[in-house]
């Protein structure tokens, strides 16, 4: 009897260690639950993209991601729109891996800062970041002096700003002073090389991914997306006040695009595509104020012209530009009403093209108006004066077709005989009128006469 319990027991046990080694390997063979999400930020930073990033931030919150992959490949943007962005990566309760790719791929200007700001930074092989100098709204650029060799950046902290120039701006001086506090304080949070950030600023200066990773500016290279997972699994990142590690080895990659908001917002804020719609709304406007009644131009312009402004308010605007643009228009339209032999036009025409060029701010990455536009939309504007003004003074030599002007030579037939010396009935162009002879001479019924001049309500004719 004992030994059959020990028999039992022995199988027992058996079967036990069988089935925990079962579950352990079926533990091991199932892949890890969850998955990562993908969010690509390519081209300039605008409105668009920044309500794009915080739209996409919310909704993969919302389906449980359990990490938020920022694929960057951008020239740079808008301060404010980089702004939005890293302020929701810096409120996100899930780690974001900011991962500059793929191969030739670049996060220069404000990319630099949104890759600072994300919990993890990642590079693909042949990709560059840096140069991240501000541009101030005025559209000039903060010329500091270079850091010379040894010498230290100044830290966040330094109670007297770098030096200025006698040229040198004091509004430009703000501008770079805040951006070096702003980076520094980003590469502060995430433990990065805040000693490079101030040169990417000051200097813009500029870094190859294995530099970077070399400088510890950012955590590791990476060929792809897999490869960011592998790497970034088992790091640690602060989260708000919190430390968590990260366990995304394996996970699922599921894409987030842009929804048909962010699409219609990325072409209506396209400066040369805001642009056009400005001009469509003038012309149109003014289409409909010489043809009323027309209603198609003025709605369509009407219509233009108002997501055209809505585009204007998102983007930096020089008001300089817009006032010599409304200029322009107005001027031009003063040539149509009161002609000045091209005066008001050409004036008009200078005066809509330098606005339009100054309109947007060509420093600023990705949002500057295409010259080219504006040079087609001037030479089609000189030309159309010039046939206007070349119509006006062909017009002067013209026969007039209204007035006395207007029956003189024209041919008619009498419907009486006309004495020598008296009056007849005629009719000349559709019309019935008493004539007399301009030379005296008796005419008879039906002959046809064209007519030389008016006196009151009298025809003075003679013989066709």
């Amino acid at each position: 009897m004992k030994y059959t319990l020990c028999l039992i027991a022995l199988v027992l046990t058996a079967c036990m260690t069988g089935i925990g080694m079962l579950g352990s390997a079926h533990a091991e063979n199932t892949p890890p639950s969850g998955f990562v999400a993908q969010i690509d930020l390519d081209g300039p930073i605008g409105p668009a993209a920044a309500e794009y990033v915080h739209d996409r931030f919310a909704e993969a919150r919302r389906d449980g991601a359990r990490a938020i992959i920022l694929r960057l490949d951008t020239p740079g943007g808008l301060s404010a729109s980089m702004r939005k962005i890293i302020a929701d990566i810096l409120a996100s309760d899930i780690p974001v891996i900011g991962y500059v790719a793929p191969g030739g791929a670049r996060a220069a200007s404000a990319g630099t800062y949104i890759l600072y700001a994300s919990h993890l930074a990642a590079m693909a092989p042949a990709t560059h970041l840096g140069a991240a100098t501000p541009v101030s709204l005025g559209g000039k650029t903060p010329m500091p002096k270079p850091l010379q060799p040894g010498k230290k950046p100044a830290s966040s902290g330094s109670s007297s700003p770098p030096p200025a120039s006698a040229g040198e701006d004091a509004e430009n001086n703000k501008v770079l002073n805040d951006a070096i506090a702003y980076i520094r304080s980003l590469a502060q949070l995430r433990g990065r090389n805040a000693a490079w950030a101030e040169k990417a600023v000051r200097g813009a200066a500029t870094l190859t991914a294995d530099e970077a990773a070399k400088q510890n500016v950012i955590d590791f290279v990476a060929p792809d997306v897999a490869s960011v997972l592998q790497q970034a699994d088992g790091r640690r990142v602060r989260l708000g006040e919190k430390q968590v590690v990260l366990h995304l080895a394996g996970l699922s990659v599921r894409s987030y695009e842009p929804g048909w908001r962010t699409r219609f917002l990325g072409i209506i804020t396209n400066p040369t595509i805001a642009y056009l719609l400005l001009i469509a709304g003038l012309y149109g406007l003014l289409l409909e104020a010489f043809h009323p009644g027309a209603l198609f131009p003025g709605i369509a312009g009407a219509i233009c012209l108002l997501i055209g402004l809505y585009a204007l308010q998102l983007l930096p605007v020089n008001y300089a530009g817009l006032a010599l643009m409304a200029l322009g228009v107005g001027l031009v339209i003063a040539e149509v009403i009161t002609p000045t032999i091209g005066a008001l036009g050409v004036g008009g025409v200078i005066a809509f093209t330098v606005g339009s060029i100054m309109l947007f701010h060509n420093d600023v990455p990705g949002f500057g108006v295409n010259i080219g536009v504006i040079a087609g939309l001037a030479i089609c504007a000189i030309v159309t004066l010039g046939g206007v003004m070349w119509l006006l003074l062909r017009s002067r030599s013209a026969r007039s077709f209204s007035g006395d002007a207007q029956l003189v030579d024209h041919q008619g037939e009498l419907l009486e005989p006309l004495p020598a010396g008296g009056e007849a009935w005629a009719r000349i162009n559709g019309e019935r009128w008493r004539v007399r002879s301009e030379s005296g001479t008796e005419l008879p019924d039906g002959a046809r006469i064209r007519a030389r001049r008016r006196d009151g309500l009298i025809l003075w004719v003679e013989a066709d």
